[in-house]
């Protein structure tokens, strides 16, 4: 298992800028980078009334502008301002339901606001480094995707995505090649504490909960490479770092959880496991988008070979980090305390 040490003090003063800092990942990779010492400067849309970002305090360390990524010109004045030596692109219409419901406006967030992105980027003399983040950008198959498989997600929010994988491709080789070099790192379905998004497994497991209500799955039978968000957040700040003094590193990386994929009701039911109370789930169909039924990632092989990553936590060990951080947000606990014990316990692979 890769030591973290040296990649956390290469972020020590480095100027970091992460677009979608107020979302469930984004916020999380700023709690990180600042507790390493960075300097973060966070692009993204104003928070959600209930958001992991919202119930945070946030110390002088970060600078945060709110505005969409739809925006070049409000975009572009904002780079200029960080003038970030790293990058980390998260910002995304990040939602199956909303891109069947408003497939022009995911479209135009995935596709074009990361060719906004890359286009100011292009004017920042001191950037090195960047990270592209996406996901279900396959197309659909049974197997375990490699990351040699052809890009067509199947539904417009994971078809965007893979229009804005080929897009940063594109822009890394023409532009960016020379003086930085760019990363486009494919994780899993992310869970974690904080997210409080709609139409999402265990956010709407913890609903329920909170509730005393069963759960209430559509696809139990769905297979998904679920895993906790410090699998990716730490890959994208890995990668980065790995690719600073080494350009031929840049490539596409799968990022997969450690042990098997499973099933939307497995899932649901380690979480019953370790919520307690009589915590159950049923199956009930409902009338929404079709899916994918299995998103498999081969994650075993490219990352661990060129880059020396690898995963720490399994499934049940995400899902028990995601219980606990949840039960110290309803007794209204300290959050970035208990944000920096689950990082300290992945970093050892320890279980919480």
């Amino acid at each position: 298992m890769a030591d973290l040490g040296e990649m956390k003090s290469f972020y020590k003063d480095k100027r970091v800028l992460v677009t979608g800092h107020t979302g469930f990942k984004g916020a999380w990779l700023c709690r990180l980078l600042l507790d390493m010492g960075a300097k973060v400067y966070g692009y993204a849309l104003a928070p959600e009334r209930e958001s992991l970002y919202g119930l945070l305090d946030w110390e002088k360390g970060l600078v945060s502008c709110y505005g969409d990524i739809r925006q070049p010109k409000k975009l572009g004045a904002f780079v200029k301002k960080a003038e970030p030596e790293v990058v980390f692109h998260l910002a995304a219409q990040p939602l199956v339901s909303v891109g069947y419901a408003k497939p022009v406006k995911t479209y135009e967030t995935n596709l074009m606001g990361t060719v906004y992105l890359l286009e100011a980027l292009r004017q920042v003399e001191r950037l090195r480094s960047v990270v592209v983040t996406t996901d279900k950008v396959y197309a659909e198959t049974k197997e375990a995707a490699e990351e040699e498989e052809r890009l067509d997600g199947f539904d417009p929010y994971a078809n965007s995505k893979s229009c804005a994988e080929l897009a940063a491709a594109c822009y890394g080789r023409c532009f960016l090649q020379g003086k930085t070099v760019l990363s486009r790192l494919r994780a899993g379905n992310v869970i974690g504490g904080g997210d409080f998004a709609p139409h999402r497994i265990l956010p709407d497991c913890i609903r329920a909960a909170v509730e005393r209500k069963p759960v209430i799955l559509r696809h139990p039978e769905g297979v998904r490479p679920y895993q906790h968000v410090f699998e990716p957040l730490t890959a994208y700040l890995w990668m980065a770092w790995k690719q600073w003094d080494a350009p031929e590193l840049a490539d596409c990386y799968n990022v997969a959880s450690k042990g098997e994929d499973i099933s939307n009701g497995q899932l649901a039911g380690l979480f019953c496991k370790y919520w307690g109370d009589g915590m159950k789930w049923q199956a009930e169909p409902a009338d929404f988008p079709r899916e994918q039924t299995v998103l498999r990632l081969n994650g075993g092989g490219k990352i661990q070979e060129k880059l020396g990553w690898t995963p720490r936590w399994n499934v049940e060990q995400a899902v028990s980090a995601t219980v606990a951080w949840t039960k110290v947000w309803q007794r209204g606990g300290d959050l970035t305390e208990e944000m920096r014990r689950e990082a300290a316990a992945y970093e050892k692979g320890e279980w919480i």
